[in-house]
């Protein structure tokens, strides 16, 4: 029997984190939407002054996914919450327990350090996805639509 293991992930693994993260963005049909360099995930991720962690998924110590995840804050409800960035599985790897075995380690540290929520973004056609989350007890925020500001936009209207 594998046995899949999440551990801290630490800077060297930032090469790794980052082919994780273009193949995440393949996946999401946005190949050329990265522009992350190792450089950037080591300063960004493992900086002493940093709010982001990450940690490693690995099958018989062979690294197959990832997650990013940061805490945010509800002031409705007064505390902190654990807010997940990514998560990915290599397709080779998934169905067997890792991305299951990652929300759980997610959903411990949450409860481990009081916060009031743990929430995460899933894009709607990503079907397979939107049934596993379902299926661990997590509902969707249909109320609630995201906006962003990025790139020439963000600067533009910051007066940059």
């Amino acid at each position: 029997m594998s046995d899949v293991q999440i551990r801290a992930a630490q800077v060297e693994d930032s090469a790794v984190i980052l082919e994780f993260i273009r193949e995440l963005a393949v996946f999401e049909k946005e190949p050329d939407a990265v522009t992350a360099t190792i450089t950037d995930i080591e300063r960004n991720l493992f900086d002493e002054h940093t709010t982001t962690e990450a940690i490693i998924c690995c099958l018989d110590g062979r690294p197959i996914g990832f997650a990013v995840y940061f805490l945010n804050f509800s002031t409705w409800l007064g505390k902190n919450g654990l807010y997940l960035e990514d998560l990915y599985i290599t397709p080779e790897f998934r169905n067997c327990g890792a991305g299951r075995k990652i929300i759980k380690y997610l959903a411990k540290k949450a409860v481990d350090t009081d916060c009031g929520r743990f929430e995460w973004s899933v894009l709607d056609w990503n079907e397979s996805a939107i049934r596993f989350y379902e299926s661990i007890g997590a509902e969707p925020l249909s109320e609630w639509t995201t906006y962003r500001l990025a790139g020439s936009r963000l600067k533009a209207f910051a007066g940059k």
